[in-house]
């Protein structure tokens, strides 16, 4: 059983930074490619980054390029979001995800097979 676990979440003013991290547990993390997604309420949960399992290939949607960057370590079995810039409309859930195949950020939830409880990001203005 895999099993991600997200911290690193909080509340910060727009501008600042946050990164969080994501540690998994359970089977060989190194042959997973991961993602983070986010979520507010009323709306769909969406893909922000992605990234393969050597860590060699990143993705990202439009509105955080520049801004965030994913990484991973495995000797760790962690990945990392370090968002920087933060802006109110980053205010969301934020998962962590493991799935087979890297697909970038066209991937959706179902491409992916684990994920983890979230942790809340609140940007306030």
């Amino acid at each position: 059983q895999v099993q991600p676990v997200e911290s690193g979440g909080g509340l910060v003013q727009a501008g600042d930074s946050l990164r969080l991290s994501c540690v998994i547990s359970g089977r060989t993390f190194a042959g997973y490619a991961m993602a983070w997604f986010r979520q507010v309420p009323g709306r769909d949960r969406e893909i922000v980054a992605a990234i393969d399992w050597s860590g060699g290939r990143t993705d990202y949607v439009d509105s955080v390029k520049g801004r965030f960057t994913m990484s991973r370590d495995n000797s760790k079995n962690t990945v990392y979001l370090q968002m920087n810039s933060l802006k109110p409309e980053d205010t969301a859930v934020y998962f962590c995800a493991a799935g087979s195949v890297y697909f970038g950020v066209s991937a959706s939830m179902t491409q992916y097979d684990y994920w983890g409880q979230g942790t809340q990001v609140t940007v306030s203005s």
